[in-house]
C-alpha cells in the first residue's frame, strides 16, 4: 500500500469511526438519561414509600402509648436515622461521615441519596425521619460501566468493518491504479518498437541502401504507430462520441483493413490472405473498423514469423484465424478484459480485445473464440443481427 492509499484509507476511517462513534454516542447518552431518570423515579418512590411506612409505625406506636423499636424498621439498601427538632439523633443507621441537610426534602452525594420527612405532631419526640440509600448512586455506576463498554465494544466492531470497507472500496482503485501503471510501461514498450524501426529505417534510406524496402518499413512504422493511437483514442474518449449509422458492404471494409495491415505485416514476414462475401450491414463505420482492425491486428501480433492470417466473410461472418501460439482455455476467460493479454513477451497492451468486445455488445453481435495452443486461433463476429435491418440503438 502507497503512501496515498494509507493517506486515504486513514481519511476515510477517521471520518467512519468518529461519525460512527458520535452517532452512537448520541444513542447511548438518550438511552443514559432515560435510564438514569427511571432510577431517579424509582428511588425516589422506594424512599418515600419507606419513609411513609417508618412515619405510620411511629403514629400508631405513640397513638396506643407503646414502645417504639426503631431497631426493627430496616429494609434491605435502605437506611434511615430519627432526629429531633433540634436536630438531635435519636437514632440512626446513616453514614456519620456525612452531615444532614435538613433544609431540603430530597438531594443526593457522590455515594448517597437522601429523603427527609418531617413529623408535626408535638407528643413526638421525633421530628425529622431520614432515610439514606446507595441503590441509584450504584446502579447508575453500573450504567456507566455498561456503557462505557458498549461504546468501547462498538467502536472496535466499526473500527473493524470500516477498514473492511475501506480496503473493498480501495481494492478496485488499486487494481485500477496498477493497471493504467501496467498500461502506461506497455503502451511505451509498444511505442518503442515501431519508433526504433522508422528511424532506423529514416537513418538507411538517408544512405541509400535499399530504399524501397527502407520505404516499405517506414510505411509499416507509421501504420502500427497510428493503430495504437486510434485504440488509445478510442478506449478514452468512446463514451463520449455519438454513432453515426449508414449502409455499407462490410466487404468492403474488410478488404480496405487487409491491405493495410499487408503493410504492418511485413516485419514478421506473415500473409494476410482473404475470401470474402458480400454482406450488407447498417452501423457505425468507424467502430466497425475498429471492430475489424483489433482482430486482424491481434491476429498479426499472436501469430509465429513466416505464417498465414485467413481472413474469411462468409454467410454474414466474419473469422480471423491465425496460426500462432494460441490461447489457453483459462486465458480465454480472461481475454476480453481491459490491459489483458495473452502472452506478456507478445506486444500490446491488452485493449484491442476489450474495444471488440464492447462494440459486440453494444451492437449485440455474437463473438466467438476457439483456440488450440500452439496451433491456431479463430475469432468469429456474427453481424445477422443487424442484417438488411435498421439498427436501434439502445
Amino acid at each position: 500500500m502507497n503512501k496515498d492509499e494509507k493517506k486515504a484509507l486513514i481519511s476515510f476511517l477517521s471520518i467512519y469511526i468518529i461519525s460512527a462513534i458520535f452517532l452512537i454516542g448520541v444513542i447511548l447518552y438518550i438511552y443514559y438519561k432515560n435510564e438514569t431518570r427511571m432510577l431517579e423515579e424509582t428511588c425516589s418512590m422506594e424512599l418515600s414509600n419507606a419513609s411513609m411506612h417508618i412515619k405510620t409505625e411511629i403514629m400508631n406506636k405513640y397513638m396506643k402509648k407503646q414502645e417504639f423499636n426503631a431497631s426493627k424498621l430496616t429494609k434491605e439498601n435502605i437506611k434511615y436515622g430519627l432526629f429531633d427538632k433540634d436536630k438531635n439523633v435519636i437514632f440512626s443507621y446513616l453514614d456519620k461521615d456525612f452531615e444532614i441537610d435538613f433544609s431540603k426534602t430530597t438531594y443526593e452525594n457522590e455515594f448517597y441519596n437522601y429523603f427527609i420527612t418531617t413529623l408535626d405532631d408535638e407528643n413526638i419526640p421525633i421530628r425529622y425521619i431520614v432515610i439514606e440509600t446507595c441503590q441509584e448512586v450504584q446502579d447508575k455506576n453500573k450504567l456507566k460501566i455498561f456503557i462505557l463498554i458498549i461504546l468501547v465494544l462498538s467502536s472496535i466492531f466499526i473500527g473493524c468493518i470500516g477498514y473492511l470497507l475501506a480496503k473493498i472500496l480501495l481494492k478496485p482503485v488499486r487494481q485500477r491504479v496498477e493497471s493504467m501503471d501496467k498500461f502506461i510501461k506497455d503502451s511505451a514498450h509498444e511505442l518503442n518498437t515501431p519508433i526504433t524501426v522508422l528511424m532506423t529505417s529514416v537513418s538507411m534510406l538517408k544512405s541509400g541502401k535499399n530504399p524501397q524496402k527502407m520505404m516499405k518499413y517506414i510505411l509499416s512504422s507509421s501504420k502500427q504507430i497510428s493503430q495504437i493511437y486510434n485504440d488509445i483514442h478510442f478506449s478514452a474518449f468512446n463514451e463520449i462520441n455519438e454513432d453515426v449509422f449508414e449502409e455499407f458492404n462490410l466487404k468492403d471494409l474488410v478488404s480496405e483493413s487487409t491491405e493495410y495491415f499487408n503493410d504492418i505485416s511485413i516485419t514478421k514476414n506473415i500473409v494476410i490472405k482473404s475470401t470474402l462475401e458480400d454482406c450488407f450491414i447498417k452501423m457505425d463505420k468507424t467502430k466497425t473498423q475498429k471492430l475489424v482492425n483489433n482482430l486482424i491486428s491481434n491476429a498479426i501480433k499472436y501469430s509465429n514469423k513466416d505464417s498465414i492470417v485467413e481472413v474469411s466473410l462468409s454467410n454474414n461472418i466474419l473469422n480471423v484465424k491465425d496460426f500462432g501460439i494460441g490461447i489457453s482455455s483459462e486465458e480465454q476467460k480472461e481475454i476480453f478484459k481491459r490491459y489483458k493479454r495473452g502472452n506478456n513477451n507478445e506486444g500490446g497492451f491488452g485493449i484491442g480485445l476489450d474495444i471488440v468486445k464492447r462494440i459486440c455488445e453494444e451492437y449485440s453481435l455474437l463473438l466467438t473464440l476457439e483456440s488450440q495452443m500452439n496451433k491456431k486461433t479463430i475469432f468469429s463476429i456474427d453481424f445477422s443481427s443487424i442484417l438488411n435491418k435498421e439498427y436501434i440503438q439502445k
